[in-house]
């Protein structure tokens, strides 16, 4: 990949001039890494774990994002291009962005799968040759929310009405197709628009999905106030009322009878989708009417690390028994800014020192590389939220001294 694309203006002859001058770049050499590691040129995340080296679009949702804070505008539009070229059937605004790409002439086990399951690939079409294309077109309701959030922020950031007006239009299409009201709740995120209801009056969910900031920027940015307000409150139980003993599950069940319960298909687990929902706690801005509860909601997690020297990889939610290993380097740049928000900075520390040291032993791959930029960018000070649910990038007033 090439070099990054912001850099610092020339000084400017006069003051009308440096007052038009582009801000520059802040540095961020984890941004350039992962750019330059997992990116491919024409804009797509790849996770090459997985045979298939499929893209996910939650993982294109943080690319945007991430290049929004690095202010790598040129990476943001080969990114957002891809996505709407390959996940949206070319239209963002009429589209939301399948889950799953990548390659479909092999299965997950990366054996060759039968010719006619890859219909409608694109690429080469020659016997023997890799056959790409969309693998599962249900959308995500994580990443639709994430790419959707970036555009509104990227539109004010960088001053582009394009951007804004694609925001409001994929936010009215996650209402409209990621949502439904659901008795006792009222409206909530749905994961994705098919396969989420249990019987005729149950429903999975998934709290990760719901970053209470990003929540509460759209009922202030956007017209359907009213709607982003009950989604905002549906969101700060379903974080909130599902962890009872301190750690929030990958997956819960929400039924119109009883409410919440253990999710059956993952015994009530915490683990990779659970980490993120520490993550968003802890990066909640300090008068955010929701840090306070939040915060207290998850301190068994603290007291853990705390006893520990890291989080756990796996947890039973419903008795707090954690499994036997050791959360990665991602999981403890995950905790961090929690950990920090609570006050241990002494245990943050520490999470962001295991971290480092750990990506040093062994690379990270996709996700941890996201749960690290995210964490660790946070504490570095390139960027925070605000009360009102908006990105401050560091570019946008001063950047931090590198650590």
């Amino acid at each position: 990949m090439p070099a990054a694309t912001a850099h610092a203006a020339a000084p400017a002859a006069n003051a009308s001039a440096a007052k038009s001058a582009s801000p520059a770049a802040c540095a961020w050499p984890a941004w350039n890494t992962f750019r330059s590691t997992l990116l491919s040129a024409d804009g797509r995340v790849i996770d090459a774990s997985t045979p298939r080296q499929v893209t996910v679009s939650e993982g294109q949702s943080y690319a945007l994002f991430f290049a929004l804070v690095a202010n790598d505008r040129a990476s943001f539009d080969k990114v957002l291009t891809w996505t709407e070229n390959n996940l949206a059937q070319g239209d963002l605004a009429t589209h939301l962005p399948a889950w799953i790409w990548g390659r479909r002439d092999i299965g997950e086990d990366g054996k060759p799968v039968a010719a006619s399951a890859t219909s409608g690939a694109s690429g080469a079409a020659h016997a023997g040759e890799p056959q790409w294309g969309v693998i599962d077109s249900n959308p995500a309701s994580d990443a639709d929310l994430w790419i959707a959030y970036t555009l509104l922020e990227a539109g004010r950031l960088w001053n582009e009405r394009r951007y804004t007006a694609l925001g409001t239009v994929m936010a009215r299409n996650i209402v409209r197709e990621e949502t439904a009201v659901l008795p006792g709740l009222g409206r909530t995120v749905l994961p994705g628009p098919v396969g989420f209801t249990i019987g005729k009056d149950g429903w999975r969910l998934n709290p990760s999905y719901v970053p209470l900031q990003v929540m509460r920027r759209f009922m202030l940015a956007l017209p359907e106030a009213g709607e982003w307000k009950a989604l905002l409150a549906s969101s700060a139980r379903l974080v909130n009322e599902t962890a009872p003993k301190g750690y929030s599950p990958d997956w819960v069940e929400y039924h119109a009878k009883d409410g919440f319960a253990p999710d059956a298909q993952t015994h009530a687990e915490s683990a990779y989708n659970a980490i993120r929902v520490y993550l968003w706690a802890g990066m909640l801005a300090g008068d955010d009417p929701l840090r306070t509860g939040t915060l207290a909601t998850f301190k068994p997690l603290a007291d853990f690390v705390g006893a520990h020297g890291f989080p756990p990889e796996r947890v039973d939610t419903t008795t707090g028994t954690p499994g036997p290993n050791e959360g990665n380097g991602g999981f403890s740049a995950a905790v961090a800014p929690y950990l920090s928000a609570l006050g241990r900075s002494d245990l943050a520390n520490a999470q962001v020192d295991r971290s480092r040291a750990l990506a040093q032993k062994s690379p990270p791959g996709y996700y941890s590389s996201v749960l690290m930029l995210f964490g660790l960018g946070y504490l570095d000070g390139l960027y925070h939220f605000d009360a009102q649910g908006r990105v401050a990038p560091a570019w946008t007033s001063a950047c931090p001294t590198p650590r």
